[in-house]
């Protein structure tokens, strides 16, 4: 990008939308609706922030045609305002040089194939019969165990372990201190000890996945743990062993999936929620934030779990009336036949 920006309507022929007002308004940088500059660009798309866009200051909003009816400013019009802005933000958002190379300070072993246009970082640790493929970015510190192979374009930014037999695609972003490939908690007790089953698959990752800071993906106890493409895991997952995770699917932070849970495609897990083991939830299931899913889910919608935030001294309350509740459904017939 120059440092010049872009007019409104070099934005809205390169991404297809619609232009209301002054075609040259220039947008060097993005903001908020309520604290954009002038020569900033932000987005209206959730109705409630309508009553900020009067007052803005931004010399480009993206927006819903009938919002922008009677708006005296330049507008750019979208069906989809946030995704529209996810896509012109990306223009402003800089980008680290990487040379393709291999920095002096990392090991490689003579079985790894790495490609001439990868870029490895200080202090990289690459392991047996592992591969970097084309354009791949290996960010400091990191390591690659053995039998790994991270995908043309990927980029591991910082500090992230492939533990073994993790199989990247292309285009896959890891954020710092992630953990992928570590053994499954799989325990067997005999004799009253625990006993260690050994973890012996993998993991795989499709192409376009992210994965989020200190998340940690189990590899498979027999075959492997699965994302599919384009799924989006936020910071401080954890995604048990043989777990499988369906394309265009996203976890929000500290959510959690059990160990062979199933999840299907364009699901989306709140933050906090949890997918116990062996579960399956059918395509486009949403999981609203710190839920507990404790039965399989077969049919599509929003599911929820837990009770709504009050005072303690309510709280208290309503807990000890949760243990009557059966007794209670006895003594009302209504309640048997509803049942």
């Amino acid at each position: 990008m120059s440092n010049n920006g872009h007019t409104a309507q070099e934005l809205a022929e390169r991404f297809a939308l619609g232009l209301r007002g002054d075609g040259a308004a220039r947008v060097l940088g993005v903001g908020t609706l309520a604290r954009a500059e002038p020569g900033q660009l932000a987005f209206l798309a959730n109705p409630k922030y309508r009553a900020q866009l009067a007052a803005s200051r931004a010399g480009v909003v993206v927006m819903r045609e009938d919002d922008a009816e009677g708006y005296p400013g330049t507008a750019l019009i979208a069906r989809d305002p946030y995704a529209a802005f996810a896509k012109i933000s990306a223009l402003f958002e800089p980008r680290p040089l990487r040379e393709p190379g291999i920095h002096a300070s990392a090991a490689i072993d003579p079985s790894a194939d790495v490609s001439a246009d990868a870029h490895i970082g200080p202090f990289v640790s690459i392991g047996a019969r592992s591969r970097v493929e084309a354009g791949a970015i290996v960010g400091p510190g990191c390591v690659i165990g053995e039998d790994c192979v991270v995908g043309a374009g990927s980029e591991l930014i910082a500090r992230v372990t492939l533990v073994t037999r993790v199989r990247l695609g292309q285009r896959v972003l890891i954020h710092p201190g992630a953990v992928l490939g570590a053994d499954g908690f799989g325990l067997a007790m005999e004799a009253g000890r625990w006993l260690k089953v050994p973890q012996l698959g993998g993991v795989v990752v499709g192409d376009d996945c992210e994965i989020g800071a200190n998340t940690t993906i189990d590899r498979g106890a027999i075959e492997d743990t699965v994302l599919e493409e384009d799924v989006r895991l936020d910071n401080q997952i954890q995604i048990g062993h043989n777990v499988r995770i369906g394309a265009h699917s996203a976890m929000a932070g500290c959510s959690a999936a059990a160990g062979s849970a199933k999840i299907g495609r364009y699901c989306l897990i709140g933050g906090g929620a949890g997918v116990l083991g062996h579960l399956e939830l059918c395509d486009k299931v949403v999981v609203t934030a710190m839920s507990l899913v404790t039965s399989s889910i077969r049919e599509p919608g929003e599911y929820s779990s837990g009770t709504p935030l009050m005072d303690n001294r309510s709280w208290r309350k309503n807990a000890a009336r949760f243990k009557q509740l059966d007794a209670i459904a006895r003594r009302n017939p209504r309640s048997r036949e509803d049942g």
